[in-house]
């Protein structure tokens, strides 16, 4: 199971000080996070993609790139990749680029995002948000497997006899999660493709959840890529942690009533009580994570909020500590006990290329038996 941190990457005043970082200031902390998260033992590095005030990652690429350069066994990824407003064919030559330049440890979260006026900023129109991630996201899952690719669609221009360049590294594309947190549409799209479900579990109650993910996991077993429990699922998270649970209650409150999501509504307490966000100690973390299994079946991936609402550098550092030291190796532990061997990992670049050969060698061999005997 693969255990990392996302980051929206918000500009967000700190409540305490006062004190707002400069852009320049939050990018540099956004890389320094994603190196702690090595340091400390994470698998995963996720950026967001937003394209207006307060938020800075509008290039996922150019930091995720940044940062294959500067990490050796991080997986980049990214929180949502705007499938709707993105043209799919520079989708396609720019996680190609960064699979080679970070060797293979590279994959994707499509999605739609949550700010409407982007569709218009990118020539878009918001009522045609889904068929645009079903049109786009058919479009890129070809360019990435057909060497020539002649295509027409709706949404934009017809391309003719074109060869998205460079080709996926190892012939492998990128692995694809498609994330949602109220669309059974975009639930359906990874069934259909085969590819994984993120569900960004930390705004609405369980309940929510898993239906989407029930839905996703039958119908991954009806189009037939395994049975419903082998359906790769991945879920968000939220946590603030101290050592004792009264001080980061204490710590955290200020930075919650003020967030730019959430705060002025809830209070903190009906919050945890209603979603996943945890506010405690490590073992309040581990015990709230690990009833994420109860709720949604075995998974794959868990990535964790961290750096949000204004925490300052230092805090989310320290944040980071606690869950490399003392959560995720419980985790890890806990998580594989009883897991049915038939479950798969998360999927990785290196796996997805032996799943290849292995296909290769099962056609190579079929192709040379003899007639009766298939």
């Amino acid at each position: 199971m693969q255990f990392g941190i996302f980051s929206v990457g918000d500009v967000t005043a700190d409540p305490t000080t006062g004190r707002t970082p400069s852009e320049a200031e939050r990018i540099r902390a956004m890389v320094a996070i994603a190196e702690k998260a090595e340091e400390v033992g994470l698998d995963v590095f996720a950026t967001g993609e937003h394209h207006n005030p307060p938020f800075v990652p509008s290039s996922p690429t150019t930091m995720l790139g940044y940062l294959a350069a500067r990490t050796e066994r991080l997986i980049l990824s990214t929180a949502t990749t705007l499938i709707t407003t993105n043209d799919p064919v520079k989708i396609a030559e720019d996680f190609a680029m960064l699979q080679h330049l970070a060797g293979g440890r590279v994959d994707l979260t499509m999605g739609r995002g949550n700010t409407g006026p982007v569709y218009p900023w990118f020539g878009k129109d918001i009522r045609d948000g889904i068929p645009l991630a079903v049109e786009n996201y058919n479009l890129l899952h070809r360019l990435w497997r057909e060497d020539v690719v002649d295509w027409e669609g709706r949404h934009r221009t017809p391309l003719q006899s074109f060869t998205s360049t460079p080709r996926p590294l190892d012939g492998v594309p990128p692995f694809v999660w498609h994330g949602s947190i109220r669309s059974p549409e975009i639930a359906e799209q990874a069934a259909f493709y085969g590819d994984g479900f993120f569900a960004n579990n930390i705004f609405w109650p369980k309940d929510h959840f898993q239906r989407l993910i029930a839905l996703y996991r039958r119908r991954y077993e009806h189009y037939g890529h395994g049975s419903a429990d082998q359906a790769i699922v991945g879920l968000g998270g939220q946590v603030f942690m101290r050592k004792n649970s009264q001080d980061a209650v204490r710590e955290f409150r200020p930075y919650f009533d003020n967030a730019p999501v959430y705060g002025h509504g809830p209070s903190l307490e009906e919050f945890t009580e209603e979603t996943p966000l945890t506010v405690g100690s490590p073992q309040q973390v581990i015990d709230r994570t690990l009833a994420f299994r109860d709720h949604f079946g075995d998974y794959q991936r868990q990535l964790f909020l961290m750096d949000h609402a204004g925490l300052p550098l230092k805090t989310v550092l320290e944040q980071l500590d606690l869950l490399g030291e003392e959560v995720v190796p419980v985790l890890r532990r806990e998580f594989a006990k009883g897991r049915p061997a038939h479950v798969p990992d998360a999927p990785t670049h290196a796996s997805l290329v032996a799943a290849k050969a292995r296909a290769g060698a099962g056609a190579q061999a079929r192709a040379g038996e003899p007639e009766g005997a298939r």
